[in-house]
């Protein structure tokens, strides 16, 4: 749901979005590659260091006052424009029950959430923010899906795992979670439909893995999820 925005004053690249992505890449990547190796490290030392990377591999030089001024920007996250009717959509319904579920440390998503000058105004809207910090295992992998279902007070049983939902624009989770038998909606801000074959790689094509919906803001998604439920659930 938010966004990290290069400070002004910070000038590596002609373009601070193609040194975004390349970062955003690593971060990611350094993640899922701690799983493939059964070790861990604390997302703020992955940022830090797939900052670096980044920087590397586009030949750029930032002073260590600018890399600690790129880290601060996760104090103060900037949202998508379709996340605060979102916010206020699950504020209006009683029935939903609201997490941040993220690979960040309690730290750093607490600070992000409660500093965040978009964002800390809703921050009573979330009845807790769930981390993977305390089982060491970074998303998509299987128990941190079951290790979120536990910790809102569900079991990992189909059933229970059926009834919780994740919101995510990142193919990678909604894969994740999907594999595990909970429900996701997709955010297709980009407006290009579905092109993650993973998930059809591994059921066959038969379409278990892909988005239980796609929507394309928080607010399509919370209306689209009351309908589904009325409709799947009774």
């Amino acid at each position: 749901m938010a966004t990290v925005d290069i400070p002004s004053h910070v000038q590596i690249l002609p373009k601070s979005l193609e040194l975004t992505k390349i970062f955003q890449r690593y971060q990611l990547e350094y993640t899922w590659r701690l799983n493939s190796m059964e070790k861990y490290k604390p997302f703020s030392f992955i940022t830090r260091s797939s900052l670096l990377h980044a920087l590397a591999d586009s030949s750029g030089t930032l002073s260590i006052n600018d890399i600690d001024s790129l880290m601060h920007a996760y104090d103060s996250l900037s949202i998508f424009p379709d996340v605060e009717p979102g916010l206020k959509a699950i504020t209006s319904d009683p029935s939903i029950e609201a997490y941040v579920f993220s690979n960040g440390t309690p730290s750093m998503v607490s600070t992000s959430v409660n500093s965040s000058p978009q964002l800390s105004p809703f921050s009573s809207v979330f009845k807790g923010l769930i981390t993977i910090d305390p089982i060491k295992t970074f998303k998509p992998h299987p128990r941190v899906y079951q290790y979120f279902a536990e910790s809102v007070g569900k079991s990992t049983s189909e059933k229970d795992m059926s009834s919780v939902w994740l919101v995510s624009g990142n193919p990678f989770d909604v894969v994740g979670a999907r594999a595990t038998g909970m429900q996701a909606a997709w955010v297709d801000r980009s407006g290009k439909g579905w092109t993650d074959n993973l998930g059809d790689v591994i059921d066959g094509g038969e379409g278990r893995l892909r988005p239980t919906i796609v929507v394309n803001g928080v607010e399509d998604a919370v209306l689209r999820i009351g309908e589904w439920v009325k409709k799947n659930e009774k």
